[in-house]
Protein backbone atom coordinates (compact mmCIF):
# COMPACT_ATOMS: atom_id res chain seq x y z
CA UNK A 1 0.00 0.00 0.00
CA UNK A 2 1.59 3.28 -1.10
CA UNK A 3 2.00 6.12 1.34
CA UNK A 4 0.34 9.42 0.48
CA UNK A 5 2.97 12.16 0.06
CA UNK A 6 3.31 14.83 2.71
CA UNK A 7 2.42 18.25 1.27
CA UNK A 8 4.54 21.31 2.08
CA UNK A 9 4.39 24.90 0.87
CA UNK A 10 7.20 27.44 0.89
CA UNK A 11 8.30 30.47 -1.09
CA UNK A 12 11.52 28.97 -2.46
CA UNK A 13 12.84 25.43 -2.81
CA UNK A 14 16.61 25.11 -3.22
CA UNK A 15 17.55 21.73 -4.68
CA UNK A 16 21.04 20.71 -3.57
CA UNK A 17 22.75 21.30 -0.25
CA UNK A 18 26.31 21.75 -1.47
CA UNK A 19 28.19 25.04 -1.38
CA UNK A 20 26.03 26.64 -4.11
CA UNK A 21 22.71 25.71 -2.51
CA UNK A 22 23.84 26.69 0.98
CA UNK A 23 25.23 30.00 -0.27
CA UNK A 24 21.81 30.77 -1.76
CA UNK A 25 20.19 29.78 1.53
CA UNK A 26 22.48 32.18 3.42
CA UNK A 27 21.24 35.15 1.39
CA UNK A 28 17.61 34.05 1.55
CA UNK A 29 17.94 33.65 5.33
CA UNK A 30 19.51 37.10 5.55
CA UNK A 31 16.62 38.56 3.60
CA UNK A 32 13.92 36.77 5.59
CA UNK A 33 12.68 34.58 2.73
CA UNK A 34 10.83 31.39 3.68
CA UNK A 35 12.61 28.52 1.95
CA UNK A 36 13.92 24.98 2.25
CA UNK A 37 17.09 23.27 1.03
CA UNK A 38 16.56 19.68 -0.14
CA UNK A 39 19.70 17.54 -0.22
CA UNK A 40 19.76 13.95 -1.49
CA UNK A 41 22.67 12.98 0.76
CA UNK A 42 24.41 15.15 3.31
CA UNK A 43 25.73 18.67 2.89
CA UNK A 44 29.34 17.50 2.54
CA UNK A 45 28.87 14.10 0.93
CA UNK A 46 30.25 15.09 -2.48
CA UNK A 47 33.53 16.09 -0.86
CA UNK A 48 33.63 13.14 1.53
CA UNK A 49 32.45 10.43 -0.87
CA UNK A 50 33.79 11.30 -4.33
CA UNK A 51 37.41 12.32 -3.66
CA UNK A 52 40.38 10.04 -3.25
CA UNK A 53 42.26 9.81 0.05
CA UNK A 54 45.23 11.98 -1.03
CA UNK A 55 43.02 14.64 -2.65
CA UNK A 56 43.85 18.30 -2.06
CA UNK A 57 42.39 21.50 -3.38
CA UNK A 58 44.06 22.91 -6.47
CA UNK A 59 43.19 26.49 -5.56
CA UNK A 60 44.72 28.19 -2.50
CA UNK A 61 42.87 28.04 0.81
CA UNK A 62 42.09 31.75 0.73
CA UNK A 63 39.76 31.03 -2.21
CA UNK A 64 37.52 29.12 0.20
CA UNK A 65 34.94 31.81 0.82
CA UNK A 66 31.20 31.39 1.15
CA UNK A 67 28.75 34.04 2.35
CA UNK A 68 29.48 34.59 6.04
CA UNK A 69 32.02 31.75 6.10
CA UNK A 70 35.66 32.05 5.04
CA UNK A 71 38.82 30.05 5.56
CA UNK A 72 40.53 31.51 8.63
CA UNK A 73 43.31 28.98 9.17
CA UNK A 74 47.07 29.58 9.36
CA UNK A 75 47.90 28.79 5.73
CA UNK A 76 45.91 30.92 3.25
CA UNK A 77 48.31 30.00 0.45
CA UNK A 78 48.21 26.27 1.21
CA UNK A 79 45.81 23.61 -0.04
CA UNK A 80 43.37 21.84 2.23
CA UNK A 81 43.07 18.08 2.05
CA UNK A 82 39.77 16.34 1.41
CA UNK A 83 39.14 15.78 5.11
CA UNK A 84 40.03 19.38 5.96
CA UNK A 85 37.56 20.66 3.36
CA UNK A 86 34.85 18.40 4.78
CA UNK A 87 35.57 19.68 8.31
CA UNK A 88 35.56 23.30 7.12
CA UNK A 89 32.22 22.92 5.34
CA UNK A 90 30.59 20.92 8.14
CA UNK A 91 30.01 23.95 10.35
CA UNK A 92 28.51 26.14 7.64
CA UNK A 93 24.79 25.18 7.70
CA UNK A 94 24.50 25.62 11.47
CA UNK A 95 26.29 28.99 11.33
CA UNK A 96 23.16 30.64 9.94
CA UNK A 97 20.47 28.08 10.73
CA UNK A 98 20.03 26.77 7.19
CA UNK A 99 16.62 25.07 6.71
CA UNK A 100 18.40 22.00 5.38
CA UNK A 101 16.61 18.68 4.89
CA UNK A 102 19.20 15.98 4.24
CA UNK A 103 18.53 12.52 2.76
CA UNK A 104 15.70 14.03 0.72
CA UNK A 105 16.05 13.22 -2.97
CA UNK A 106 14.14 15.31 -5.49
CA UNK A 107 12.62 13.13 -8.20
CA UNK A 108 10.68 15.65 -10.30
CA UNK A 109 10.29 19.38 -10.84
CA UNK A 110 7.26 20.58 -12.80
CA UNK A 111 5.48 23.87 -13.35
CA UNK A 112 2.37 24.44 -11.25
CA UNK A 113 -0.83 25.46 -12.97
CA UNK A 114 -1.28 29.16 -12.40
CA UNK A 115 2.39 29.79 -11.70
CA UNK A 116 5.11 28.47 -9.45
CA UNK A 117 6.39 24.92 -9.22
CA UNK A 118 5.77 21.48 -7.77
CA UNK A 119 8.75 19.54 -6.42
CA UNK A 120 8.37 15.81 -5.81
CA UNK A 121 10.85 14.26 -3.40
CA UNK A 122 11.48 11.23 -1.24
CA UNK A 123 12.65 11.95 2.29
CA UNK A 124 13.42 9.82 5.33
CA UNK A 125 9.70 9.61 6.10
CA UNK A 126 8.57 8.76 2.57
CA UNK A 127 7.21 10.75 -0.40
CA UNK A 128 6.98 14.53 -0.15
CA UNK A 129 5.47 17.22 -2.37
CA UNK A 130 6.68 20.79 -2.13
CA UNK A 131 4.82 23.69 -3.73
CA UNK A 132 6.92 26.79 -4.22
CA UNK A 133 6.80 30.10 -6.04
CA UNK A 134 10.45 29.84 -7.07
CA UNK A 135 13.08 27.09 -7.36
CA UNK A 136 16.87 27.18 -7.41
CA UNK A 137 18.55 24.11 -8.93
CA UNK A 138 21.97 23.90 -7.28
CA UNK A 139 23.00 20.35 -8.08
CA UNK A 140 26.08 21.25 -10.13
CA UNK A 141 26.81 20.13 -13.67
CA UNK A 142 28.72 16.88 -13.12
CA UNK A 143 26.18 14.08 -12.80
CA UNK A 144 26.90 11.08 -15.02
CA UNK A 145 30.46 9.86 -15.67
CA UNK A 146 31.45 9.55 -19.31
CA UNK A 147 32.73 6.13 -20.40
CA UNK A 148 33.07 4.69 -23.88
CA UNK A 149 30.07 2.68 -25.08
CA UNK A 150 32.37 -0.32 -25.58
CA UNK A 151 33.68 -0.33 -21.98
CA UNK A 152 31.48 -3.32 -20.98
CA UNK A 153 33.26 -5.35 -23.67
CA UNK A 154 36.59 -5.08 -21.85
CA UNK A 155 37.78 -8.35 -20.38
CA UNK A 156 36.29 -9.04 -16.94
CA UNK A 157 39.84 -9.61 -15.75
CA UNK A 158 40.32 -5.83 -15.92
CA UNK A 159 38.86 -3.84 -13.02
CA UNK A 160 37.14 -0.63 -14.15
CA UNK A 161 36.84 2.29 -11.72
CA UNK A 162 35.32 5.75 -12.11
CA UNK A 163 37.47 8.63 -10.88
CA UNK A 164 34.81 9.43 -8.25
CA UNK A 165 35.18 5.89 -6.87
CA UNK A 166 38.97 5.80 -6.81
CA UNK A 167 40.39 6.00 -3.28
CA UNK A 168 43.97 4.70 -2.98
CA UNK A 169 46.52 2.83 -5.09
CA UNK A 170 46.31 -0.13 -2.68
CA UNK A 171 42.55 -0.46 -3.29
CA UNK A 172 43.24 -1.49 -6.90
CA UNK A 173 44.37 -5.01 -7.82
CA UNK A 174 48.12 -5.61 -8.09
CA UNK A 175 49.48 -4.80 -11.51
CA UNK A 176 49.80 -1.85 -13.85
CA UNK A 177 47.07 0.78 -14.20
CA UNK A 178 45.65 2.66 -17.17
CA UNK A 179 44.27 6.11 -16.41
CA UNK A 180 42.12 7.60 -19.17
CA UNK A 181 41.93 11.41 -19.19
CA UNK A 182 44.18 14.22 -18.03
CA UNK A 183 41.78 16.77 -16.62
CA UNK A 184 42.24 17.72 -12.99
CA UNK A 185 41.14 14.35 -11.60
CA UNK A 186 42.90 12.17 -14.17
CA UNK A 187 46.23 13.97 -13.88
CA UNK A 188 46.17 13.93 -10.09
CA UNK A 189 45.11 10.28 -9.85
CA UNK A 190 47.91 9.36 -12.26
CA UNK A 191 50.29 11.27 -9.98
CA UNK A 192 48.92 9.50 -6.90
CA UNK A 193 49.50 6.10 -8.46
CA UNK A 194 52.92 7.09 -9.81
CA UNK A 195 54.12 8.35 -6.43
CA UNK A 196 52.97 5.07 -4.85
CA UNK A 197 55.26 3.17 -7.21
CA UNK A 198 52.55 1.79 -9.50
CA UNK A 199 53.36 1.55 -13.21
CA UNK A 200 50.93 3.93 -14.89
CA UNK A 201 49.77 4.08 -18.50
CA UNK A 202 48.11 7.44 -19.18
CA UNK A 203 45.84 8.29 -22.12
CA UNK A 204 46.47 12.01 -22.52
CA UNK A 205 43.56 14.27 -23.41
CA UNK A 206 43.45 17.88 -24.53
CA UNK A 207 43.38 19.52 -21.08
CA UNK A 208 45.73 22.49 -20.65
CA UNK A 209 48.09 22.92 -17.71
CA UNK A 210 49.13 25.82 -15.54
CA UNK A 211 52.12 26.62 -13.34
CA UNK A 212 51.59 26.23 -9.63
CA UNK A 213 53.71 29.26 -8.84
CA UNK A 214 55.33 31.97 -10.92
CA UNK A 215 57.59 34.76 -9.76
CA UNK A 216 57.12 34.04 -6.09
CA UNK A 217 53.33 33.70 -5.95
CA UNK A 218 50.63 31.16 -6.67
CA UNK A 219 49.43 31.59 -10.26
CA UNK A 220 45.78 31.36 -9.18
CA UNK A 221 46.38 34.34 -6.92
CA UNK A 222 48.03 36.32 -9.71
CA UNK A 223 45.09 35.54 -12.00
CA UNK A 224 42.60 36.54 -9.31
CA UNK A 225 44.29 39.90 -8.85
CA UNK A 226 44.45 40.35 -12.62
CA UNK A 227 40.66 40.15 -12.68
CA UNK A 228 40.10 36.78 -14.36
CA UNK A 229 37.76 35.58 -11.62
CA UNK A 230 35.70 38.76 -12.01
CA UNK A 231 35.40 38.71 -15.82
CA UNK A 232 32.02 37.53 -17.07
CA UNK A 233 31.85 34.72 -19.59
CA UNK A 234 30.37 37.11 -22.14
CA UNK A 235 33.51 39.29 -21.90
CA UNK A 236 35.90 36.34 -22.02
CA UNK A 237 37.70 35.54 -25.30
CA UNK A 238 35.42 33.22 -27.21
CA UNK A 239 32.37 34.22 -25.16
CA UNK A 240 30.00 31.44 -24.12
CA UNK A 241 32.29 28.87 -25.76
CA UNK A 242 34.45 29.20 -22.65
CA UNK A 243 31.89 27.01 -20.87
CA UNK A 244 33.19 24.06 -22.89
CA UNK A 245 36.80 24.52 -21.77
CA UNK A 246 38.53 21.89 -19.64
CA UNK A 247 40.12 23.01 -16.39
CA UNK A 248 43.91 23.26 -16.25
CA UNK A 249 45.72 20.49 -14.43
CA UNK A 250 47.96 21.27 -11.45
CA UNK A 251 48.17 19.94 -7.89
CA UNK A 252 48.08 21.20 -4.32
CA UNK A 253 49.71 18.05 -2.99
CA UNK A 254 52.67 18.41 -0.61
CA UNK A 255 52.28 22.17 -0.52
CA UNK A 256 51.54 22.49 -4.23
CA UNK A 257 53.54 21.92 -7.40
CA UNK A 258 53.28 21.64 -11.16
CA UNK A 259 52.05 18.47 -12.80
CA UNK A 260 54.43 17.80 -15.67
CA UNK A 261 53.43 14.71 -17.64
CA UNK A 262 56.74 14.82 -19.48
CA UNK A 263 58.59 14.47 -16.17
CA UNK A 264 56.37 11.51 -15.25
CA UNK A 265 57.24 9.91 -18.60
CA UNK A 266 60.96 10.44 -17.97
CA UNK A 267 60.43 8.57 -14.68
CA UNK A 268 58.75 5.61 -16.35
CA UNK A 269 55.07 6.49 -16.87
CA UNK A 270 53.82 5.42 -20.31
CA UNK A 271 51.96 8.14 -22.21
CA UNK A 272 49.53 7.68 -25.12
CA UNK A 273 47.33 9.89 -27.26
CA UNK A 274 43.55 10.03 -27.08
CA UNK A 275 41.94 6.64 -26.48
CA UNK A 276 40.29 5.62 -29.74
CA UNK A 277 38.65 2.27 -29.12
CA UNK A 278 38.79 -1.43 -28.33
CA UNK A 279 40.11 -3.76 -31.02
CA UNK A 280 37.20 -5.89 -32.17
CA UNK A 281 37.01 -9.26 -30.47
CA UNK A 282 40.12 -8.78 -28.37
CA UNK A 283 38.71 -7.71 -25.02
CA UNK A 284 42.08 -6.26 -24.01
CA UNK A 285 43.70 -4.42 -26.92
CA UNK A 286 43.08 -0.68 -26.93
CA UNK A 287 43.92 1.69 -29.78
CA UNK A 288 45.00 5.32 -29.56
CA UNK A 289 45.04 8.32 -31.85
CA UNK A 290 48.40 9.92 -32.78
CA UNK A 291 47.76 13.02 -30.66
CA UNK A 292 50.28 12.66 -27.81
CA UNK A 293 52.93 15.09 -29.03
CA UNK A 294 50.35 17.73 -30.02
CA UNK A 295 48.54 17.43 -26.67
CA UNK A 296 51.74 17.82 -24.64
CA UNK A 297 52.84 20.79 -26.77
CA UNK A 298 49.44 22.49 -26.47
CA UNK A 299 49.37 22.04 -22.68
CA UNK A 300 52.86 23.53 -22.40
CA UNK A 301 51.93 26.42 -24.71
CA UNK A 302 49.05 27.30 -22.39
CA UNK A 303 51.37 27.01 -19.36
CA UNK A 304 53.86 29.44 -20.90
CA UNK A 305 51.14 31.76 -22.19
CA UNK A 306 49.67 32.20 -18.71
CA UNK A 307 53.12 32.93 -17.29
CA UNK A 308 53.64 35.56 -20.00
CA UNK A 309 50.28 37.14 -19.14
CA UNK A 310 51.40 37.43 -15.53
CA UNK A 311 54.75 38.89 -16.66
CA UNK A 312 53.04 41.57 -18.73
CA UNK A 313 50.69 42.46 -15.89
CA UNK A 314 53.58 42.80 -13.42
CA UNK A 315 55.53 44.95 -15.89
CA UNK A 316 52.53 47.24 -16.41
CA UNK A 317 51.94 47.64 -12.67
CA UNK A 318 55.60 48.31 -11.96
CA UNK A 319 55.63 50.91 -14.74
CA UNK A 320 52.95 52.66 -12.67
CA UNK A 321 55.15 52.50 -9.56
CA UNK A 322 53.64 49.44 -7.89
CA UNK A 323 56.94 48.07 -6.63
CA UNK A 324 56.22 44.37 -7.13
CA UNK A 325 59.41 42.57 -6.13
CA UNK A 326 59.16 39.45 -8.30
CA UNK A 327 62.21 38.41 -10.29
CA UNK A 328 61.59 37.07 -13.80
CA UNK A 329 61.84 33.32 -14.41
CA UNK A 330 63.04 31.40 -17.45
CA UNK A 331 60.26 29.89 -19.57
CA UNK A 332 59.51 26.19 -19.21
CA UNK A 333 61.51 23.87 -21.46
CA UNK A 334 60.32 20.31 -22.12
CA UNK A 335 62.16 17.63 -20.15
CA UNK A 336 61.03 14.73 -22.35
CA UNK A 337 59.78 14.15 -25.87
CA UNK A 338 57.90 11.11 -27.19
CA UNK A 339 59.94 9.16 -29.71
CA UNK A 340 56.77 7.71 -31.25
CA UNK A 341 52.99 7.85 -31.15
CA UNK A 342 51.88 4.60 -29.46
CA UNK A 343 49.07 3.10 -31.52
CA UNK A 344 47.92 0.26 -29.28
CA UNK A 345 48.16 -1.29 -25.83
CA UNK A 346 47.34 -4.90 -25.03
CA UNK A 347 46.28 -4.69 -21.39
CA UNK A 348 46.85 -8.40 -20.75
CA UNK A 349 50.31 -8.39 -22.31
CA UNK A 350 51.34 -5.23 -20.41
CA UNK A 351 50.03 -6.54 -17.09
CA UNK A 352 47.40 -3.80 -16.79
CA UNK A 353 44.79 -5.01 -14.31
CA UNK A 354 42.84 -1.77 -13.73
CA UNK A 355 41.41 1.10 -15.76
CA UNK A 356 40.50 4.40 -14.09
CA UNK A 357 38.03 6.37 -16.19
CA UNK A 358 38.59 10.12 -15.77
CA UNK A 359 37.12 11.42 -19.02
CA UNK A 360 34.60 13.76 -17.42
CA UNK A 361 30.89 14.01 -16.73
CA UNK A 362 27.72 14.98 -18.50
CA UNK A 363 24.70 16.69 -16.93
CA UNK A 364 21.53 14.78 -16.14
CA UNK A 365 18.49 16.97 -15.53
CA UNK A 366 15.82 14.51 -16.64
CA UNK A 367 13.99 15.16 -13.39
CA UNK A 368 13.59 18.86 -14.34
CA UNK A 369 10.48 18.74 -16.54
CA UNK A 370 10.60 22.38 -17.58
CA UNK A 371 11.62 23.56 -21.06
CA UNK A 372 14.85 25.42 -20.28
CA UNK A 373 17.46 23.12 -21.88
CA UNK A 374 19.49 23.22 -25.08
CA UNK A 375 20.11 20.31 -27.42
CA UNK A 376 22.93 18.98 -25.24
CA UNK A 377 20.81 18.82 -22.10
CA UNK A 378 22.37 21.88 -20.50
CA UNK A 379 20.22 24.63 -19.00
CA UNK A 380 19.98 27.88 -20.94
CA UNK A 381 20.30 30.90 -18.69
CA UNK A 382 21.85 34.31 -18.14
CA UNK A 383 23.85 34.20 -14.94
CA UNK A 384 21.61 31.45 -13.60
CA UNK A 385 18.32 33.14 -14.54
CA UNK A 386 16.25 31.08 -17.00
CA UNK A 387 13.51 32.19 -19.37
CA UNK A 388 10.92 30.52 -17.10
CA UNK A 389 10.03 33.03 -14.35
CA UNK A 390 11.12 31.80 -10.94
CA UNK A 391 13.51 29.04 -12.08
CA UNK A 392 17.25 29.46 -11.48
CA UNK A 393 20.44 27.40 -11.72
CA UNK A 394 23.59 27.80 -9.61
CA UNK A 395 26.96 26.12 -9.15
CA UNK A 396 27.62 25.47 -12.84
CA UNK A 397 31.08 25.86 -14.36
CA UNK A 398 31.31 29.24 -16.04
CA UNK A 399 27.77 30.12 -14.98
CA UNK A 400 28.98 33.74 -14.98
CA UNK A 401 32.75 33.76 -14.46
CA UNK A 402 35.70 31.36 -14.29
CA UNK A 403 35.08 31.18 -10.55
CA UNK A 404 31.38 30.29 -10.76
CA UNK A 405 31.91 26.58 -10.18
CA UNK A 406 34.51 27.20 -7.47
CA UNK A 407 34.45 28.44 -3.91
CA UNK A 408 35.74 31.88 -4.88
CA UNK A 409 32.91 32.68 -7.30
CA UNK A 410 29.88 31.07 -5.70
CA UNK A 411 28.99 33.88 -3.28
CA UNK A 412 28.66 36.54 -5.99
CA UNK A 413 26.45 34.31 -8.16
CA UNK A 414 24.28 33.28 -5.20
CA UNK A 415 23.86 36.92 -4.17
CA UNK A 416 22.78 37.79 -7.71
CA UNK A 417 20.17 35.00 -7.84
CA UNK A 418 18.90 35.83 -4.34
CA UNK A 419 18.45 39.43 -5.47
CA UNK A 420 16.42 38.25 -8.47
CA UNK A 421 14.24 36.19 -6.13
CA UNK A 422 13.57 39.01 -3.68
CA UNK A 423 13.59 41.86 -6.18
CA UNK A 424 16.09 43.60 -3.88
CA UNK A 425 19.51 43.11 -5.48
CA UNK A 426 22.60 43.70 -3.34
CA UNK A 427 26.32 43.64 -4.11
CA UNK A 428 28.19 42.93 -0.91
CA UNK A 429 30.52 40.21 -2.23
CA UNK A 430 34.02 41.67 -2.66
CA UNK A 431 35.75 41.32 -6.02
CA UNK A 432 38.33 38.54 -6.21
CA UNK A 433 40.88 41.04 -7.53
CA UNK A 434 40.68 43.04 -4.31
CA UNK A 435 40.69 39.96 -2.08
CA UNK A 436 43.85 38.58 -3.69
CA UNK A 437 45.94 41.60 -2.71
CA UNK A 438 44.42 41.78 0.76
CA UNK A 439 44.64 38.11 1.72
CA UNK A 440 47.73 36.95 -0.19
CA UNK A 441 49.93 39.93 -1.10
CA UNK A 442 52.91 37.78 -2.03
CA UNK A 443 55.79 39.73 -3.57
CA UNK A 444 54.15 43.14 -3.56
CA UNK A 445 56.85 45.58 -2.49
CA UNK A 446 56.67 48.34 0.09
CA UNK A 447 56.45 51.01 -2.58
CA UNK A 448 53.20 52.82 -3.22
CA UNK A 449 50.58 50.42 -4.49
CA UNK A 450 47.98 51.10 -7.12
CA UNK A 451 44.50 49.70 -7.27
CA UNK A 452 44.17 46.44 -9.25
CA UNK A 453 43.65 47.24 -12.92
CA UNK A 454 40.81 44.77 -13.30
CA UNK A 455 37.67 45.66 -11.36
CA UNK A 456 34.77 43.35 -10.75
CA UNK A 457 32.68 42.77 -13.86
CA UNK A 458 29.61 41.45 -12.19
Amino acid sequence: MSTAPTLHRTAVVVVGGGQAGLSTSWYLTRDGVDHVVLEAGTATHEWADTRWDAFTLVTPNWHCRLPGWSYDGPDPDGFMTRDEVVAWLAGYPASFGAPLREHTRVTALTEREGGGFVVDAVGPGGPEVWEADQVVVATGGYHVPIVPAWAPALSPSVTQVQSADYRTPDALPDGEVLVVGTGQSGAQIAEDLHLAGRRVHLAVGDAPRVARRHRGRDVMTWLAEMGLYDTSVAQYPGGLAAREKTNHYVTGRDGGRDIDLRAFAAEGMRLYGLLDGLEAGSGTTLTFRPTLRASLDAADDTYRSICRDVDRWIDARNAEGAGIDAAPVAPYEPVWEPDAEPAALDLAEAGVTSVVWAIGYRPDYRWVRVGVFDGTGRPTHTRGVTAVPGLYFLGLPWLHTWGSGRFLGIAADAEHVAGCITGRPTRTTPAASALAREVSPGPWGRAAQVEPAAAAAR
